[in-house]
């Protein structure tokens, strides 16, 4: 990266940049030097009195003007790709637990580098840009992950709102390597076929990975609901872990055949697990029976900030439902992925919905991503997932 200019902040605007937030909102810049700079242009930015608070890059035309990639300026620019880089990997290789081979690489502002997301399972990567400034950075980030690592391919699923509003198109294919469509992986031991050019976010729920562990952990004799199935992760991780039966459930007939061929990958009896196609609060709502163990996690309500109360509503129904479907004893994992639903909004319709179920509920554990999907302690808009471990008192 290269620095082309300087960015100045108002009075008493740098405060957040003090407490390790990376984003520098439009509001809080009182000068822009030069003023012609262009989206992804790269930039020191300096307090009120002109001491430097580090660096990262610019756009114009966004609400959130500056992405910050360093806190101060002991690394230089041009080596702040590689460093980070060099860090993730490193960090990566200390936390990922044996038999797993899919995983986050790159977690945006949490590695330091803001719009930049790596996900790889086994020999690919897939890669998302998401900003301008990232896309700036996308010759030496290939560069760089290539030298590092040496994958079989590089793939890109640069595409959606965010890039849009960056002024980007989608950017979505192969960008290095030999051209792949699906890849199978291991997580904790349980095989995978991922669709990496038509499957959900990257190819995978890879945040769920940790969560999915903990359903291993507890299923073992249970019987076990995963709605919103998807390729059914949460189901696998159940009979894996000796769940007497697993029902899994979604309304989409591409996700249940991708959780029928990783049943079958895994050659688990299909007389331990049904799968049904049909809507989730449907389902719930006709309260045909109970399970010891039931798995919420929906795809996200709030899309964007005005969605949040709707999204409420939503959770508080969906989890009055859930909780009627536990039967007694039994446990509850609960999830939102909304990132304009807030964690404590959620911990606040999940206990109206436990007034309206009329049922008590202990919560044993706050869950989120895996360790896999840092974030910076000073930026919790970068938290999105949220998740509770309940169980029914009896």
């Amino acid at each position: 990266m290269q620095l082309r200019g300087r960015i100045f902040l108002k009075p008493g605007r740098d405060g957040p940049l003090h407490g390790g937030n990376p984003w520098v909102f439009s509001q809080a810049i009182a000068r822009i030097d030069p003023a012609d700079l262009t989206a992804g242009d790269g930039v020191e930015v300096r307090d009120a009195t002109g001491l430097p608070l580090g660096f990262g890059y610019y756009n114009p035309n966004t609400t959130i003007a500056v992405r910050m990639l360093a806190f101060d300026l002991t690394v230089p620019p041009a080596k702040i790709v590689r460093r980070r880089i060099e860090a993730a990997i490193a960090f990566r290789d200390r936390i990922i637990p044996p038999a797993t081979n899919c995983y986050r690489l790159i977690n945006g502002d949490g590695d330091g580098l803001s719009g930049v997301v790596v996900d790889r399972y086994d020999d690919v990567l897939v890669l998302q840009l998401l900003t301008a400034g990232a896309e700036r950075m996308r010759g030496e980030l290939l560069e760089q992950l290539t030298a590092r690592i040496a994958p079989r391919a590089i793939l890109e699923r640069g595409a959606g709102a965010v890039r849009r509003q960056e002024g980007l198109d989608d950017r979505v294919g192969l960008a290095t390597g030999a051209a792949v469509q699906e890849v199978v992986v291991s997580e904790h031991g349980i095989q995978l076929t991922v669709d990496l050019e038509h499957g959900q976010k990257t190819g995978y729920f890879l945040d769920q990975r940790e969560n999915r562990r903990r359903i291993k952990e507890l299923a073992r004799g249970a019987r076990v609901l995963d709605a919103y199935c998807y390729a059914g992760g949460f189901a696998l991780a159940a009979l894996a872990g000796g769940a007497a039966e697993v029902t899994a459930i979604d309304t989409s007939a591409g996700a249940l055949a991708s959780a029928r061929r990783n049943c079958e990958l895994n050659q688990h009896d299909a007389r331990r697990y049904t799968l049904i196609q049909t809507d989730v609060p449907h389902y719930l709502a006709a309260g045909a029976r109970q399970f010891d163990l039931v798995v919420i996690d929906p795809p996200p309500f709030a899309r964007s900030i005005k969605d949040a109360t709707r999204a409420g509503h939503l959770y508080l129904e969906l989890n009055r439902l859930a909780m009627n479907a536990v039967a007694p004893g039994g446990s509850l994992l609960t999830f939102s992925c909304s990132a304009h639903f807030g964690g404590a909004e959620f911990v606040r319709a999940v206990h109206m919905a436990q007034t309206r179920a009329r049922r008590a509920f202990r919560l044993v554990e706050r869950l989120g991503p895996g360790p896999d999907h840092p974030i910076l302690l000073g930026h919790a808009e970068g938290e999105y997932l949220t998740g509770l471990w309940l169980t029914d008192l009896g």
